[in-house]
């Protein structure tokens, strides 16, 4: 198979049946849905988000005792809880561990490998690609802002031509924007070692999210999915794309007042970044587990516009698969 081939150097760091990564959602990522994912040949990743250090910790162990196949952990570098987390994965016997949200210094690249993990981090160009590498990374995600919840301000169009095409040294997996076998195919024959999904894997019968989180995501259009604005530089914000409703209006007036309080002195501008996460840690629960789309965080990527139908984990990975194969053996064809 075409698809088998190009996935060699994805599946070998991986050490998975197929290179496919399931992109870490906060509230999504359970181990319910890793071990649908990891049934279905692919690879999972568990949510740290901001959890606390005692259910982290649960988690962890839930994942080690009924996984049987390799798994990472996802640790958000600016969550409160992030150093917390950190140690207590740094002791755990995980083979991987994803580090998001910002990007990790060297000591914890090295301290992490030291603990004999495999370490994937992001790249939003190509200096920090040069970077992450530099630092010890053995793996780089590209995700463009076409991808769901916190994204960086790049478009995976561009990434591909500032990191894919100029980095041998490690894997690159690829995301932001995905829900076919064909992108797929043709991202691989670019260079990627393999590709993240993340809103796809929203629309199974095995995420537990909330029935009603699913029905907005069948619902919406890609336009929909738009990117929260940063309203003044005093309060930097990471950009959060999610379904337009009357929460992402309540995110702009959390801005306005956060940033009122600057003026007057009232709060630091630690605190008040503090108050725009715990903000999006809470809307995006009042979504997944209570079913609240008006209000609650609706975290999708662009691709949303994509998928309608809530299928089984194994079809959506098997038909990924397929179409695929069926897509390389067109290119193929259309190059005799």
């Amino acid at each position: 198979m075409l698809f088998e081939k190009l996935s060699e150097r994805g599946t070998a760091f991986l050490g998975t049946r197929y290179p496919i990564i399931s992109g870490a959602m906060t509230w999504i990522s359970d181990v319910t849905l890793m071990q649908a994912v990891a049934d279905s040949g692919a690879f999972p990743v568990l949510a740290g988000g901001n959890m606390d250090p005692d259910l982290f910790e649960q988690e962890i162990d839930r994942c080690i005792d009924q996984l049987k196949a390799p798994f990472a952990a996802n640790l958000i570098t600016i969550a409160p809880n992030y150093r917390a987390q950190y140690e207590i994965l740094q002791s755990k016997d995980v083979g991987f561990v994803v580090f998001a949200g910002s990007f990790p210094r060297k000591a914890d690249i090295q301290d992490m490998k030291r603990a004999g993990k495999k370490v994937l981090s992001f790249a939003s160009g190509e200096s920090i690609a040069k970077q992450q590498i530099k630092f010890g990374a053995d793996a780089l995600i590209l995700e463009g802002s076409e991808a769901g919840g916190h994204v960086g301000h790049v478009s995976l169009m561009v990434l591909l031509q500032q990191v894919l095409f100029n980095f041998e040294e490690v894997p690159i997996f690829v995301g932001g924007g995905l829900a076919t076998g064909e992108m797929m195919a043709h991202l691989m024959l670019m260079g990627a070692a393999g590709c993240q999904f993340g809103t796809l894997f929203v629309m199974t019968e095995e995420c537990t999210a909330h029935d009603a989180f699913k029905q907005a995501f069948a619902r919406a259009r890609a336009r929909q999915a738009v990117a929260t604005p940063q309203y003044d530089s005093r309060l930097p914000i990471v950009a959060v794309r999610a379904i337009k409703n009357r929460g992402t209006d309540e995110f702009g007036k959390l801005q306005l007042e956060l940033l009122n309080r600057l003026e007057q002195e009232e709060l630091s501008r630690e605190k008040a970044q503090y108050e725009v996460e715990k903000y999006w840690i809470g809307a995006l629960r009042r979504a997944v587990v209570d079913g609240d789309v008006d209000h609650g965080s609706l975290m999708a990527g662009q691709s949303v516009g994509l998928v309608s139908e809530i299928r089984p984990m194994k079809e959506v990975v098997e038909t990924l698969v397929t179409d695929a194969e069926v897509e390389l053996l067109r290119t193929v064809g259309r190059l005799k």
